[in-house]
């Protein structure tokens, strides 16, 4: 389909408008469960606390800040490096943050993304929930009503080529 299809001038807005009006109006049964299917679908997502697989992530998601000195050495040794840790990082912390600060910056946004995409996971999972409640729901409805549907033909159900009217072409030739 092109796109000079679907705009057209005929039929009008106003004869589309006059046409539906005719229709005729659904039962109150109908009306309530789309009524019900909108708010369900309109309604906002909660806020959720960051998913647990991420919590430990955004724990170390700001990389400028180490944890604090220690050695395994004991004695004068172990004391005199956790000192000397201690004074290396309290100077050289503003180049240490600066060095880092796109690194961080990274983190949040990746950190924010894989939020966003969970958060996205888990409303289309709401939906497809609620989706399929209402199709079991059509479902027992059909069922309880005695509709039958059509069978589906089976491979010996289905015309031979040679009654079929069109040719079948041979792949690979």
């Amino acid at each position: 389909m092109r796109p000079e299809d679907l705009i057209t001038r005929s039929p009008t807005a106003e004869a589309v408008a006059r046409e539906t009006q005719q229709l005729p109006t659904p039962p109150d049964e109908a009306q309530e469960a789309l009524r019900q299917t909108l708010e369900a679908a309109a309604r906002p997502p909660t806020p959720a606390p960051w998913p647990a697989l991420l919590q430990e992530a955004r724990g170390k998601m700001d990389s400028r800040y180490a944890e604090p000195a220690t050695s395994h050495r004991g004695g004068f040794t172990g004391t005199a490096l956790v000192l000397a840790k201690r004074a290396f990082r309290l100077t050289f912390q503003p180049f240490i943050n600066e060095v880092l600060r796109k690194q961080v910056e990274f983190n949040e946004s990746i950190l924010d993304a894989l939020a966003t995409l969970h958060d996205v996971q888990r409303e289309q999972a709401r939906a497809q929930a609620a989706w399929r409640k209402e199709l079991e729901r059509r479902l027992a409805k059909l069922e309880a009503t005695g509709t039958r549907t059509e069978p589906v033909k089976t491979e010996q159900q289905v015309p031979t080529p040679a009654a079929s009217s069109k040719r079948t072409r041979k792949r690979g030739r």
